[in-house]
C-alpha cells in the first residue's frame, strides 16, 4: 500500500526512525556542550577571600556571588560555578551553607577571559570549616 508521498508505510516508517535518532544525536550533543568547563583556566587555582553576597541554589547549577576588594580598594563581585543543587545536596551542601554576609576564602578555577568569574573548587570559612576541595 502507498502512501500519499508515494512511499510504503514501511519506507515512511523507516525514514521518521532516521529523523528521530538524527535529531536525538543533535539535542545529546547541545546538552553535552552545554556543560563544557572550557571558559575556565583549570591550570591555574586564584584563592579570593571576601565576603558572601549571595548563594544561588538554583538548577541547573549554582552559583557563588562572592565581593571581593581588588588591589585598588574597588569592591568587585565575582560568580563562582558550582555543581547541580540535586548533586550538592547529596554531599550535604544546602541554600544556607553560604549564608550571606559570611567571610570567606575560595579557590576556583578563573575565567579565561579575566573576567570575575570562575569554576569553584572549595571554601574555608573564617572558623576553619571547609567546603568542596580545600587541600
Amino acid at each position: 500500500m502507498k502512501s500519499l508521498r508515494g512511499m510504503t508505510i514501511t519506507e515512511a516508517f523507516k525514514q521518521f526512525f532516521l529523523l528521530v535518532i538524527a535529531g536525538s544525536f543533535f539535542v545529546g550533543y547541545s546538552a553535552y556542550s552545554h556543560h563544557s568547563n572550557a571558559m575556565f583556566d583549570q591550570q591555574r587555582v586564584v584563592e579570593l577571600s571576601g565576603t558572601i553576597k549571595e548563594f544561588q541554589f538554583t538548577n541547573p547549577h549554582t552559583w557563588v556571588q562572592l565581593m571581593v576588594e581588588d588591589d585598588t580598594g574597588k569592591t568587585v563581585e565575582w560568580s563562582l560555578e558550582w555543581g547541580s543543587p540535586n548533586n550538592l545536596g547529596r554531599q550535604g551542601i544546602r541554600p544556607s551553607t553560604f549564608p550571606p554576609g559570611a567571610d570567606v576564602m575560595i579557590k576556583t578555577y578563573p575565567m579565561k577571559d579575566g573576567s570575575p568569574g570562575g569554576l569553584f573548587i572549595g571554601a574555608r570559612f573564617a572558623d576553619g570549616q571547609t567546603i568542596g576541595r580545600w587541600e
